[in-house]
């Protein structure tokens, strides 16, 4: 659904003895694809069976969501929107219609930078097959982007298109909003110590019963290696990148974070990992600091309360925001 990626990686150390469990509690992992990408649990129960079933509860949901928020599933919410609402006004489920508002809310904290929209576009790539448009279908394809002209009717609950040829696409937000809901069962459920993970999207619950959990950042030219380390709590952290769905042609490297005022992938930006308090925040952030740059995406961080981002630029090198300018960040460089 929201295409695969291993921006991500979960590093443990282990400092001091072994942890005291009965046979019964101890750490739990599971992983699934769901999404278009790998679902990943782990945590820690006091009860085995509980934990198992909160693992359950997770997986349960990341369905949920792909069948409601899937453009490649014809019986989703989100593709009867894609086929109606050029049309007529559609009404839509409560969940969907705050997600949508929340969208337009990033995009005009923005500037446009982050656009559902972009779909209209995005959907003529074929990343697979090294594909993609022509300038003139582009630039027709340009023509139905614009967040500001999907309309939303708070009062019927509706949502409609106003250019011929408009499409949304959930893949700049969706997954981080999944891991949300995640999170919140695991609460729900007592678990206080946790990791998931969708992609490039993941949220670390408590500790690691005493220590830190310890987030690595991929480099995004060299597979297998991490560029930085981040000790973490609580945290949920968002990483796009320029290197999972892409082709290079002529030099040119063709990839999935398109700027909706270009059409275009930018290319001043290898990678951005945004850290905050909720994976939908984050995960949106991410894209709006990849189309905006280094400067202009740093500047619109150290503006927003809460939020940290770690950049690596078209040169590899990387840029912190000043929250993270703290003892615990290990580097590569």
């Amino acid at each position: 659904m929201f295409g695969t990626s291993r921006d991500i990686a979960t590093r443990q150390f282990v400092a001091g003895g072994p942890l005291r469990q009965t046979p019964d509690s101890g750490w739990l992992q599971r992983e699934e694809a769901i999404m278009g990408t790998a679902i990943h649990v782990e945590l820690w129960a006091d009860d085995r069976a509980a934990g198992e079933a909160a693992m359950e509860a997770v997986m349960q949901e990341m369905h949920r969501i792909d069948r409601a928020m899937s453009p490649h599933k014809p019986a989703s919410e989100l593709s009867r929107i894609n086929r109606d609402a050029g049309t007529q006004a559609v009404r839509i489920s409560t969940e969907m219609f705050q997600l949508l508002t929340r969208a337009a809310h990033f995009s005009q904290l923005s500037g446009g930078a982050f656009d559902i929209t972009y779909a209209a576009v995005g959907r003529l790539f074929d990343y697979r097959l090294h594909t993609r448009p022509d300038p003139q279908a582009l630039a027709r394809a340009q023509q139905a982007i614009g967040y500001r002209h999907v309309i939303l009717d708070p009062y019927n609950q509706t949502v409609h298109f106003e250019r011929p040829g408009m499409c949304i696409d959930l893949g700049g937000f969706a997954k981080g909003y999944a891991i949300d809901n995640a999170a919140a069962l695991l609460r729900q459920r007592g678990i206080a110590h946790a990791n998931v993970s969708a992609g490039g999207d993941s949220c670390v619950m408590g500790d690691r019963r005493g220590r830190p959990w310890t987030i690595g950042i991929r480099d995004p030219r060299r597979p297998g290696e991490v560029i930085a380390m981040l000790p973490l709590e609580d945290t949920s952290i968002s990483t796009s990148g320029d290197y999972e769905r892409c082709f290079v042609e002529a030099g040119v490297r063709f990839h999935h974070l398109i700027d909706p005022a270009t059409g275009l992938s930018p290319s001043c930006v290898q990678s951005v990992t945004i850290l905050g308090e909720d994976g939908l925040t984050t995960e949106a952030f991410s894209k709006c600091v990849f189309v905006l740059g280094v400067e202009r995406g740093m500047q619109f961080i150290e503006s927003q309360p809460g939020i940290d981002a770690v950049v690596v630029d078209s040169h590899g090198l990387l840029h912190y925001s000043t929250g993270l300018l703290a003892p615990g960040l290990q580097t590569r460089q």
